[in-house]
């Protein structure tokens, strides 16, 4: 499940106005196939776990899928800190929004 909710975090399109970044990337990613309460807990998710640039980021994903790859590739200090905190988002996000999480 986690391959699900990760990969709803990479994708493409138009935002609604009253979601938060990540969910609003996430609807309009082809991979969550515009699926809302999906989108809405790995937003609830990432409120709880991420500052607003790591959203930023994480939002930036779906629109580009290879800046997440540049992103685990780099090798400084800053990366290596957002990454940690995307895996562990990652994991908290396939735990609360799998069926029957939470």
């Amino acid at each position: 499940m986690r391959a699900v909710v990760l990969a709803a975090v990479i994708g493409t399109g138009a935002v609604p106005a009253l979601a938060g970044q990540i969910e609003s990337a996430c609807l309009l990613s082809d991979r969550a196939g515009g699926d809302r309460a999906l989108c809405a807990c790995i937003q609830t998710v990432a409120d709880r776990m991420l500052t607003q640039a790591d959203q930023r980021d994480v939002a930036r994903f779906f629109r580009d899928p290879e800046r997440s790859h540049d992103m685990k590739l780099r090798d400084d200090a800053r990366a290596e800190a957002f990454w940690a905190r995307f895996s562990e988002f990652g994991a908290a996000a396939e735990s609360a929004c799998a069926p029957g999480g939470g």
